[in-house]
């Protein structure tokens, strides 16, 4: 049986990355996306929020939905979570920020959240901006993990990994791990040199409840520190790895919309699959009427 748990989604970011890309986009095909957070964006048709969220609500283990939000952004996705009431409750807090510039950064997000919340479940923390290949499925992923490792030890918290490049290598973080999947060590964008491990770390991590308090922890030690140092998750979980088991969950692969042209091809993917679908059931339907009518 899977353990309760909250899911936060991380969408106090400013996608400045993107907002570029679109004002330097010639064609203007993009024009009306400027503003929209990256979480709000269509993909698919589907607000990419929506994709974690619809899947989370209906999951009984999840108990609450989680928000954190920016000033600038906190009234769309007001809007946005309006669709939610009467279900799993979705609820949104507020960082303060008003542009990127005094941004907190995604661990004092997360910090924020449970803070605020008196967050005492297991915690899923996901990226607003990441979305995995189409045979992902959260709810399996998260019970062969339970069934896995945490039943054997609750304070066991879950990564996920895809197999990456050289190129990934230099751009995302890296894990290390042993041979029964256990995280041996994070590293941040290494490079291809100082690791053989192609084991890429996307923002999608269920932190036990025994990890919790790490997080203030960490935060009080990195106070005095540059923005960077804590900005990312991936420098909590470096944290969290050292004090903490964390298993590895194998994924196949992950969008992560940062600039324009990744979100075009996340839009795409999922466009494609979604119209395949509905073209092969409207065929079936077509069949159907006329079978019965023959």
């Amino acid at each position: 049986t899977m353990a309760n748990f909250d899911a936060l989604i991380l969408a106090a970011g400013y996608g400045t990355r993107l907002a570029k890309g679109i004002k330097a986009d010639i064609s203007g095909e993009y024009k009306h996306l400027l503003g929209v957070p990256k979480p709000l964006l269509p993909i698919g048709g589907t607000p990419l929020i929506s994709r974690w969220a619809n899947e989370l609500v209906a999951m009984p283990n999840c108990k609450t939905v989680y928000v954190v939000t920016n000033a600038y952004n906190h009234k769309m996705f007001e809007d946005w979570a309006k669709q939610y009431q009467g279900k799993t409750p979705v609820k949104l807090v507020c960082d303060g920020s008003s542009c990127n510039e005094d941004r907190s950064g995604a661990v004092a997000a997360i910090e924020l959240c449970i803070s605020t919340f008196k967050v005492a479940n297991n915690l899923l923390v996901v990226g607003g901006d990441t979305l995995f290949l189409k045979d992902f499925d959260t709810s399996t992923t998260i019970n062969s993990f339970v069934v896995q490792y945490q039943q054997q030890d609750p304070t066991a918290s879950m990564l996920l990994a895809y197999q990456t490049d050289d190129v990934g290598a230099s751009k995302c973080g890296i894990l290390e791990t042993d041979s029964n999947s256990k995280v041996t060590a994070f590293l941040e964008k290494p490079g291809p040199e100082a690791t053989t491990s192609r084991q890429a770390c996307p923002c999608f991590y269920m932190f036990s409840a025994a990890a919790l308090p790490l997080v203030s922890q960490f935060m009080k030690d990195k106070a005095d520190r540059p923005l960077k140092e804590r900005d990312a998750p991936g420098n909590f979980v470096r944290y969290l790895t050292a004090k903490l088991p964390c298993y590895v969950m194998p994924i196949t692969g992950r969008w992560d919309v940062g600039g324009l042209q990744s979100y075009i091809d996340c839009n795409t993917a999922f466009t494609e699959a979604c119209s395949l679908g509905t073209v092969i059931i409207a065929a079936i339907m077509a069949w159907v009427l006329y079978q019965s009518k023959a």
